[in-house]
């Protein structure tokens, strides 16, 4: 089930259901509001059906004792492929992009007949992380797209795409997700939160569930009260931000940066909502500035210290523009 995305879910089931459906489909919106779910879900009810017996029931519901469900769960359906960034061949951590390599590798899938059906279905996620030439590489398939044949391209800014890629896909809009449905998730997924500290989660992830889940296991409370603390009261001597990035600089953080990246904007975006006139005007230019930076520092691997800094920064401007500082 995709809590919260019926329209996106109705509109694919419905294309499905009559064979008259897009080889493309952008599934766009934040992050974590379930687009990997949905193009997971979709891939397993158009292999299970294609491969028989279709499934009877509604939305993208599957079977999970159908021998394809089964198959695509141990990541070995052979007509299926889901590209996401590798791990470093050095170091910790995943590759900035996507590589051309990968993109050679899924047009091979095509290159043969299909093993377990007529359909075959490709996933990427995200294409916002593919390197210009691996863009270059699938736009080539979009344009002459294999008979039987779906993509499902995950974008959190499908705004920043090759506009060539964007005008050869049907667009598949996701939302940001109610508390409602928020909570169930978060319930199912982290049953040992305490209510306080639920609320306090669902009121920071800003409609993610994603997000939710990610402050839940990170503990990230403390973190809030940090970051909160500078974009209420400014940080004049640089303490606050320095002790900041230290914490979130330091081995074994990458989670917690990560997370933080994600958190920043949300936090000034709230603190936006409650403001008015120039304070507001402010707090909606950092916001942006902030959301430029948490998006661009992961793609060119920037300094995690460095970025939380600057991310400090934005949000002490928020308490005091610079023009009144001392």
């Amino acid at each position: 089930m995709i809590l919260g995305q019926d329209r996106a879910v109705d509109q694919f089931a419905s294309a499905w259901a009559t064979r008259k459906l897009h080889h493309a489909w952008l599934l766009a919106g934040p992050k974590g509001v379930g687009k990997a779910s949905f193009a997971l879900a979709a891939a397993r009810r158009v292999l299970a059906d294609a491969a028989g017996p279709v499934a009877d029931l509604p939305g993208l519901g599957t079977s999970g004792d159908h021998p394809i469900v089964k198959l695509i769960a141990a990541c070995s359906h052979p007509d299926m492929r889901w590209l996401q960034r590798l791990p470093k061949e050095r170091g910790e951590g995943l590759a900035r992009n996507i590589s051309v390599k990968q993109v050679r590798e899924l047009a091979e899938l095509f290159d043969l007949s299909p093993a377990m059906s007529q359909w075959r279905v490709a996933v990427i996620d995200t294409i916002d992380e593919l390197e210009p030439s691996a863009a270059n590489a699938l736009l080539k398939m979009l344009e002459e797209p294999p008979p039987n044949s779906i993509f499902f391209l995950v974008s959190h800014a499908p705004g920043r795409l090759l506009p060539t890629i964007r005008s050869r896909c049907r667009k598949l809009d996701f939302q940001a997700l109610g508390d409602a449905a928020v909570t169930s998730i978060l319930t199912a997924e982290a049953p040992d939160t305490a209510a306080a500290e639920r609320q306090r989660i669902i009121a920071m992830a800003g409609g993610s569930a994603g997000r939710a889940l990610a402050f839940a296991e990170l503990d990230l409370a403390k973190l809030e009260d940090s970051a909160s603390a500078i974009l209420r009261q400014g940080d004049p001597t640089n303490a606050r931000r320095s002790a900041l990035s230290a914490e979130l600089g330091k081995k074994g953080a990458a989670e917690r940066y990560a997370a933080f990246l994600d958190l920043a904007p949300s936090l000034i975006a709230r603190e936006a909502r409650r403001l008015e006139g120039s304070p507001r005007e402010r707090a909606l230019e950092a916001y942006s500035r902030a959301r430029e930076l948490a998006g661009m520092a992961p793609r060119l691997s920037l300094d995690p210290a460095s970025t939380v800094f600057q991310l400090g920064g934005i949000l002490a401007n928020v308490a005091e523009p610079p023009s009144l500082k001392r």
